[in-house]
């Protein structure tokens, strides 16, 4: 629980309630526990909740009636998600997998609403994490026609330096190379030419385990097939 709090005090809409919002978030917001493989929330579901990542790792997807899985997002520690079926009251349009064990923050339907309702910070927050989301799936949907492999995982990697989305990212990324390829939507082979490849061109370092990015605008630049 302690790891919850913190998390809410240090994230950029938390820490900007009044100490009587914050006291009334601390007490409705909850957390599970989801082991790898297992589901955060699936298609279809009612839209229950405003999700956050305490600590692990997931993949927002979507699968095909044939079967085909394609990944929009992928959602680190401090990330939040989940807004936009709340906003449109409607049910759950893609599934939420944990990539790793994963710890889950959970605020319910009426406490997000209730902030909605009493917070101008946090309305704020939200029109910016709106905002930062749909630059973030019309470029998905841009890279993903236009774009190989080695582009889109280097649109992957960017993407978790977004600040409206994920909070005060460092250089270094806590990711495997089995978990870049599946937030890429590559294979783990073709994600481990890629990352060698983005190394080579000095924009990335690979460590033993995760990576650190050495030059954020050149993976930017690359991302966009410049």
């Amino acid at each position: 629980m302690t790891r919850l709090i913190d998390m809410l005090r240090t994230s950029s809409w938390g820490r900007n309630l009044s100490a009587a919002e914050f006291a009334r978030v601390a007490s409705d917001v909850r957390e599970v526990k989801v082991p790898a493989g297992g589901y955060i929330g699936r298609t279809g579901e009612p839209a229950e909740h405003w999700i956050g990542i305490v600590e692990g790792l997931a993949k927002m997807s979507v699968t095909s009636p044939e079967g085909r899985t394609a990944t929009l997002a992928g959602v680190v520690a401090g990330g939040w998600f989940g807004e936009g079926s709340l906003l449109k009251q409607e049910r759950r349009r893609y599934d939420i997998i944990a990539i790793r064990d994963t710890r889950v923050a959970l605020l319910p339907r009426h406490s997000f609403e209730w902030l909605r309702g009493t917070s101008l910070p946090f309305n704020h927050f939200l029109l910016n994490l709106l905002n930062a989301r749909l630059g973030l799936f019309i470029g998905l949907l841009e890279y993903d026609r236009l774009l190989g492999p080695d582009a889109r995982l280097a649109r992957c990697l960017a993407s978790l330096f977004n600040p409206d989305l994920y909070p005060e990212p460092g250089p270094y990324v806590d990711l495997l190379q089995v978990e870049v390829g599946l937030l890429s939507g590559v294979s783990r082979q073709r994600a481990n030419v890629a990352l060698q490849r983005l190394q080579q061109a000095g924009l990335i370092r690979i460590e033993h385990r995760g990576l650190t990015v050495l030059d954020l605008d050149g993976l930017r630049r690359f991302a966009g097939g410049g």
